[in-house]
């Protein structure tokens, strides 16, 4: 798989387009926000050198209150924009919860709203909730992304973008659209170098990842595998058995959406390092890292006592200064995926096209 020229996809100022095109953030993500404006005039620039022509508004757009309420600030008119709102719902580096992020979000999107934008697109490259999809059985638990989605439909969000969530996300959205980015594209250029060899498998941790691991072998040409696992209480995993062929597999890579507490990947890893001794080296790949402490200790440990030689995540949730201290612990960053999809939706052009992208 080739990579795509940038100035291929971004697509010319003078095509028809959604209004004024503002590029806004939540405190949760400038950082990102800057990146993405960057990438997208860069792409901008190399299709067209006339005057920069989108705007970003800088700094964020929420405070808090000194009682913690959060107040949403414009400091320009956006009356017919196509404005694009960008928030890390999860902020390791914020003193607030995924609730407050989740606040300010929705004071963003309907702060936009109110004041006459034509479009408003919610950029969360990680979506908070989307583990609570179901009910587990016997359990009486709402189905909590479901209640999150009206929330931001209710706040007058036009569309949302989002990167690999863990559940499908439209059905709860309703008529409101969701682009939910693709990771295949990342994960291949990532483990490319792997690409056709028979002493590599990747593996699947539990049945939901069981998908997108076999499409990913399928691209890559290896063998596959998945682990059945039970949760004998939140944060604690036991892998209860193991299907795939490992003989004279010596490369195993695992790859899932997201690393929590990393009690999956840690008894996997272990179970897989005592029955295939033969195995040499372990590859982590993950679309989010929640950036919690049992995950560093369990990592770490894989690192010293089971031949993890490598662990790659995004920036969906910015990570820690602790984990960014991890041997071999790399983070792709999501600046130009988003930055193409925007500029994408701002013409009113499939996004489609966008899963070629490396």
């Amino acid at each position: 798989m080739s990579v795509i020229d940038n100035s291929k996809l971004f697509l010319p100022r003078y095509r028809s387009y959604r209004g004024r095109l503002i590029i806004a953030s939540c405190a949760s993500a400038l950082e990102l926000a800057r990146n993405i404006n960057k990438v997208y005039q860069d792409g901008i620039e190399s299709k067209n050198s006339r005057k920069k022509f989108q705007k970003l508004i800088d700094p964020p757009i929420d405070k808090q209150f000194l009682d913690g309420e959060v107040v949403v600030r414009l400091d320009e008119h956006v009356r017919g924009a196509d404005a694009y709102l960008i928030a890390n719902l999860n902020d390791h580096d914020l003193n607030g919860s995924v609730n407050d992020n989740l606040q300010a979000f929705l004071d963003g999107i309907r702060a936009f709203k109110q004041y006459g934008a034509a479009h408003v697109t919610g950029v969360i490259p990680y979506h908070i909730y989307a583990r609570q999809d179901k009910a587990t059985n016997r359990k009486r638990e709402p189905i909590t992304v479901g209640l999150i989605a009206r929330q931001i439909i209710e706040a007058g969000a036009s569309q949302i973008v989002t990167w690999h969530p863990h559940c499908e996300l439209q059905g709860y959205y309703g008529t409101t659209m969701v682009d939910s980015l693709d990771a295949l594209s990342l994960f291949h250029n990532e483990f490319s170098r792997f690409k056709g060899r028979s002493d590599v498998i990747l593996v699947a941790p539990d049945a939901g990842a069981f998908k997108f691991v076999v499409e990913l072998a399928d691209k890559l040409n290896l063998a596959s595998a998945v682990a059945a696992k039970v949760r004998p209480q939140p944060g604690t995993a036991k892998i209860s058995y193991i299907l795939g062929e490992f003989t004279d597999k010596r490369i195993a890579i695992v790859i899932d959406d997201m690393i929590d507490s990393a009690g999956t990947m840690f008894a996997l890893i272990q179970r897989l390092a005592t029955e295939y001794p033969q195995i040499e080296e372990f590859y982590i790949g993950a679309s989010h890292n929640l950036c919690q402490e049992p995950a560093f200790e369990r990592l770490s440990s894989l690192c010293t006592d089971y031949r993890l030689m490598g662990v790659t995540v995004t920036n969906s949730i910015p990570q820690t200064q602790k984990f960014l201290g991890l041997p071999n612990f790399h983070v792709r960053c999501l600046s130009k995926q988003l930055a193409l999809v925007i500029n994408r939706i701002h013409y009113d052009e499939s996004v489609s096209v966008l899963s070629e992208i490396e």
